[in-house]
């Protein structure tokens, strides 16, 4: 079998290629982060099919039965929750061990909200670094600010509503207060924000509101 890297519309249900709906249409089984996300995509698509939850809980149970059903002949179609599987998610611990057993693997381009801030910011993208996800506990995450501070690139960093301002406190203790920093919010979505601010005014803005969404931060 063959094993299909799908990327999913990381907000409006319309950033979907027409080659990846006649994939997952054609797909035996397709292996999700979460069946309940993943169903409401292929149900406004009118595609049926067996869905398998493949998250960062249960990865490491569920690779061995994927890799064997491909083994079977079985295509499978490979879905993160929004954007591209295997970019800062848990997805790609599959692809390495299909790689490492010589199934075919194949990508079917699609939507990332890593280059989708990066195209809006505004910011140099000819050399830039992506860290993803930084640590959760402040004093890691400063020091990992810290390592990288002194590169000469544009970073991109995920964050969560959550933890947005402890971050922005950190960017603001290593980077000082009045970088500028451009934060691009619910991309795609109707309350999508792509804002450029110093992180001290960031800060103050965020402060003020109820944050929601899944948010990038480009320094």
């Amino acid at each position: 079998g063959r094993l299909y890297i799908i990327p999913t519309p990381i907000g409006n249900l319309k950033d979907i290629t027409l080659r990846a709906l006649e994939i997952l249409s054609m797909v035996d089984i397709v292996a999700c982060e979460d069946t309940r996300r993943t169903r409401v995509l292929l149900q406004h698509y009118e595609i049926k099919k067996p869905l398998v939850s493949y998250h960062s809980y249960s990865r490491l149970k569920k690779v061995d039965a994927l890799i064997g059903w491909l083994g079977e002949g079985k295509n499978i179609a490979l879905v993160s929750d929004a954007g591209t599987p295997g970019i800062s998610d848990p997805g790609g611990g599959l692809v390495s061990r299909a790689v490492s057993e010589n199934i075919e693997v194949e990508v079917i381009p699609g939507p990332c909200a890593l280059t989708a801030a990066l195209a809006v910011s505004g910011r140099p993208s000819d050399r830039f670094v992506f860290e993803g996800f930084l640590p959760v506990k402040t004093g890691p995450r400063r020091r990992r600010l810290e390592e990288i501070s002194g590169l000469n690139k544009t970073l991109v960093l995920y964050e969560s509503c959550h933890r947005l301002l402890k971050l922005l406190a950190d960017i603001s203790e290593v980077f000082g207060p009045d970088r500028e920093i451009v934060i691009a919010r619910e991309l795609t979505k109707i309350h999508q924000e792509v804002i450029h601010l110093s992180v001290r005014k960031a800060a103050e803005y965020f402060g003020a509101k109820k944050v929601k969404g899944e948010i990038v931060v480009i320094i």
